[in-house]
Parts: structure tokens; sequence; C-alpha cells
């Protein structure tokens, strides 16, 4: 039996793999804001979970919550799945803590949720730490800098970290999502071409970890735009970016 521990379980991605690994008899570590949520999720899967109720922010409680699930037994999946989303403009000086949130749940999380298991990972010589990233870390998104920055940033970060562990056993593995059926989604204003529902987007992924992939966009019809978008020039991409629709700010 599997272990896996998955933080932002309360809902949206991480809510579909906590569902999808359940479904393959995995023991799993949910991590969440909502306790109620979790709790709701814990007992509609089957099999038995443990439940930590935090703000992956809170970089000293999410070590807690690893060292507990860590003592039932080795771990052999973490999924940093926590993220947080909003309109920012630079102009704005409010938007400047909403800045500050998204790269501290985006980026800095990912980085506390992974550091607890990579002693123990090493030392058994596998696991796998997956991060989750975004076809928004392609390019800069207009009205978005807060949410592209952070999501670039986890690709590099990962990129780096799998370099680092690539003798040890460990796996890394970063997930870059098109548009999911998520409640964060559900808030976007303007259309989302190739929108996935979150369990379909939860069994690529788990397909994609199960073979070590190092990098993969989900759907394949955003990567193959993810692809386009790299070598598009500047002066094309920006021509089409600002006319684009934009997310709102938070109020």
């Amino acid at each position: 039996m599997s272990r896996v521990f998955i933080t932002g379980a309360s809902s949206g991605i991480g809510a579909a793999l906590a569902s999808f690994y359940a479904q393959q008899g995995a023991q799993l570590g949910l991590v969440g804001r909502r306790h109620d949520a979790l709790l709701a999720l814990k007992n509609s899967l089957p099999g038995t979970h443990q439940v930590y109720t935090l703000d992956v922010r809170d970089r000293a409680a999410l070590h807690a919550a690893a060292r507990d699930f860590l003592a039932l037994g080795p771990v052999d999946i973490v999924i940093a799945s926590a993220g947080i989303s909003a309109g920012t403009l630079t102009e704005e000086p409010d938007d400047f803590r909403v800045f500050e949130a998204i790269i501290a749940t985006n980026l800095n999380a990912t980085v506390a949720t992974f550091e607890p298991f990579i002693a123990s990972m090493k030392e058994l010589g596998r696991g796998r730490l997956v991060g989750i990233a975004s076809v928004a870390a392609v390019r800069g998104l207009p009205g978005a800098g807060a949410y592209s920055a952070s999501k670039a940033a986890v690709r590099a970060y990962c990129e780096s970290l799998r370099v680092e562990l690539s003798q040890s056993g460990v796996k890394v593995v970063t997930i870059a999502p098109g548009f999911i059926q998520t409640p964060m989604t559900a808030q976007n204003p303007y259309k989302m071409p190739f929108l996935m529902p979150a369990d379909r987007f939860a069994a690529h992924a788990g397909r994609a970890i199960e073979k070590n992939v190092s990098y993969k966009v989900i759907p394949w019809q955003m990567a193959c735009v993810a692809k386009l978008l790299r070598i598009v020039p500047d002066r094309v991409y920006d021509y089409f970016a600002v006319r684009r629709e934009r997310k709102p700010r938070i109020g």
C-alpha cells in the first residue's frame, strides 16, 4: 500500500488527486485550510486517512503534519498542490499583499512541503515529489503577474530539485495544468479552452507521476498551445495578450 501526502486537498485539484489515489488503495495525508471539507473528503474515500487542518504558509505547522504522517511509515509520494490565484496590478499598492500571499502559497509552501520528506526518501532511495505548476507559467499573463511568476518559479524550482536529487533515487515530477474545472477557475470571467474535469486531470496526472515524467502539461491540447507560446515572438504575443480578459483583483 502506497502512502501519499497531499496539500490543498480541501477542494479542486488536491481533492481530485486524493480521490484518485484513494481508489488505488493508498493511505493519504490530507492537508488543507477547511476542516469540514477535509473531513467530508476523508469520509467519502475508501481506506484510512489522516487529516491535517492548517495554512501551508505556516511552515512549522506544515512540518509538524509531515512528521506525524512520516511516523506512521515511509511516504511514497508528496504532492504540493495547494495554490491560490487572483488578479494583481503592480500600480496598485494594495496588491502587494496579494502578491506576497500568492508567492507564499504557490512557491514557498511547495518548498516547505517537500523539505521534511527528502531525508527519509534519500535514505530509502525512492520516492516522488510532485510540484503543481501551470500553463500560466509559460508566458506572463497581463493582470496575473503574481500567479504567472509563482508558477514559473515552481517549474524552475522543481527542475533544480530534480537535478539535485537525480543520483538519489528520489524523482521530482512537475505537472502543469491547463484549465481544470475547480472552484479557482470558476471565478474566471473569460473563455477557457480545453477545460477538463478535475477527476480526468487527476487520472492523467497520476499516470504521469507513476511514469516519473519530469514535466507534463495536461491536457495534451494545452501542451501544444504551450509549445507554440514558447516560440511566438514577443511582438505577436503582446498583440494578442493585451486584448485578453483578465482575472479580477480581490475587492
